[in-house]
């Protein structure tokens, strides 16, 4: 136990984060866009950092496309991808890295948030905003994972989103909070709430800072009885093909922090998904564990302007990178296109 004793200052220690220079991300550099590393602040002081990209010998203005995720990567894995792939046909697009994790700040790391998280989103339109080459009436926004469910949240309440689209969504409260395909009981639900805050009493002594495992098996821990989603995902974040050192789910170390999931057991990512008036493109899987996300999102979004997408044969994780040629960038351009232009 702590003594109790008056205090008159405190030192809250500053937080220091270099920026990586050299490329160093999971997918090669295009010669036909500009690459810029930019900073941005939230509204909660948290720093972000992002990679800009924009077509070369573009217009003055541009439309512009936020994109995140997937949930527990960074921007130079998934997002910056996809990223990069807007710019070249033609948008400036920004992939960032969420608050906590990553480039940008944030104490603890490895922690996440419905709430801040949703912001991070609207920070990333308030930089673009201020950018002479950004057309800041067109601004839209994706979200991959994870990253799909922030982005419905943020389009519910920033009008300024002028167009949402998301690509094999999580919403990760509902997962976190009833388990895969809703499957987790009453007592269940009861024994993660007391597991969890039960923890916090050895956690507060540690900043908050205690990080759960790895997110991820190794590909030789994969077994006949391992779930397919579970090796598709060691397949990408713990190999060559998508491994980053940065990234939550391929840290080797650790993963999240103990108590992340707190924010989302009981605080829905979609609640307000019905007030989303914003065009609003939805790509899911096939054949993807997560399939039954977007499908029910779509029915929740309130736009009378909304498109739900299946993409034959495809898995959950063959939409992260395109060797498997699943991605359907083209249906992105065009969605953009004519709702960003």
């Amino acid at each position: 136990m702590t003594n109790i004793c008056s205090q008159t200052v405190i030192t809250v220690p500053p937080q220091t984060i270099q920026l990586e220079q050299r490329w160093d991300k999971i997918f090669l550099q295009s010669d036909k866009v500009e690459h810029f590393k930019v900073t941005f602040k939230n509204r909660y002081g948290i720093t972000l950092a992002a990679d800009l990209y924009r077509p070369k010998n573009s217009p003055d203005k541009l439309s512009a496309i936020v994109v995140a995720g997937p949930f527990g990567a960074v921007k130079e894995q998934v997002s910056g991808f996809y990223a990069q792939t807007l710019a070249e046909r033609g948008f400036i697009a920004l992939a960032f890295d969420p608050s906590f994790t990553g480039e940008s700040s944030g104490l603890p790391r490895n922690q996440a948030s419905v709430e801040i998280n949703t912001e991070d989103f609207s920070a990333a339109i308030d930089y673009l905003g201020s950018i002479d080459c950004v057309e800041r009436e067109h601004i839209g926004i994706l979200g991959i994972c994870g990253w799909g469910g922030m982005a419905l949240n943020a389009s519910s309440i920033d009008t300024r989103i002028k167009a949402v689209a998301t690509v094999v969504m999580y919403d990760m409260s509902r997962v976190i909070s009833k388990g895969y395909n809703d499957s987790m009981t009453e007592g269940q639900r009861l024994a993660m709430k007391q597991s969890l805050n039960n923890s916090r009493w050895d956690d507060s002594q540690n900043s908050y800072a205690t990080l759960n495992p790895r997110n991820n098996i190794t590909v030789d821990q994969i077994t006949d009885e391992t779930p397919q989603f579970i090796a598709d995902y060691s397949r990408f974040y713990t190999t060559k093909r998508g491994f980053h050192i940065r990234s939550v789910n391929s840290n080797p170390n650790g993963s999240w922090v103990l108590s992340m999931p707190l924010s989302f057991i009981n605080q829905s990512l979609l609640n307000h998904a019905h007030e989303i008036e914003c065009p609003t493109l939805i790509i899911a899987g096939e054949k993807a564990h997560s399939r039954y996300f977007s499908e029910d999102a779509f029915k929740m979004v309130g736009s009378k302007n909304k498109e739900l997408m299946i993409i034959p044969n495809a898995v959950h994780t063959d939409l992260y990178d395109n060797t498997t040629n699943k991605i359907p960038f083209d249906k992105l351009e065009t969605f953009f296109s004519a709702n960003l232009l």
